[in-house]
């Protein structure tokens, strides 16, 4: 008799359980939140912002005493949308000059995207709040948000002085598109063709 090998979905080793409200994630042992940053570009910082950045994110790991996911996101960009405006506006231009330059541009774009150096990049932390099945059913959710609220207000304060935005995610439209783009991404990368 033959063994009937079970398939597993992709829900069925993922832990979320549900998605509740103000963004926060329900895992089989933890709450989970989202938070997405904007990150300064630190190579054009002169040397002594450079040192001051780096002494805040110092401030940064040492103040935020519980447990972060750093997680950086890179998707290679379809640049042929940039280069037919371009071309569409070489035929506008008059100047020689303008347009000789606008032809160089395209030059150097249609190198970057050959050479696959064309990304974009997102970032996000993810903070949690570990429980036990005991404590799920002793700690209020608003208590769980609160602590959650608390670590978020710590992180952005900190990576603010380092010039860095962080955002939380709210709805469950982002974190499903957030979530997809990881288990998808090459999915994703044909959308933008």
């Amino acid at each position: 008799m033959k063994k009937i090998k079970k398939e597993f979905s992709t829900q069925d080793w993922i832990p979320i359980e549900q998605i509740l409200k103000n963004g926060i994630i329900k895992t089989k042992n933890k709450y989970v939140k989202i938070l997405k940053v904007t990150p300064i570009n630190y190579n054009l910082k002169s040397d002594l912002e450079k040192q001051a950045i780096l002494n805040s994110y110092k401030i940064f790991l040492k103040t935020c005493n519980f447990d972060i996911q750093i997680l950086i996101q890179s998707s290679k960009e379809n640049l042929e949308k940039n280069i037919l405006n371009v071309q569409k506006n070489i035929q506008k231009k008059e100047n020689k000059y303008l347009k000789k330059l606008s032809e160089d541009y395209i030059e150097y774009i249609n190198k970057i995207n050959s050479n696959k150096k064309s990304s974009s990049k997102n970032f996000y932390l993810i903070i949690s709040k570990k429980i036990s099945k005991e404590q799920e059913f002793n700690e209020s959710f608003d208590m769980i948000k609160s602590d959650l609220k608390e670590k978020y207000f710590k992180i952005k304060e900190c990576l603010s002085r380092c010039g860095n935005s962080v955002y939380e995610i709210n709805t469950k439209e982002e974190i499903l598109k957030i979530i997809n783009s990881f288990f998808n991404t090459r999915k994703e990368l044909n959308l933008r063709k």
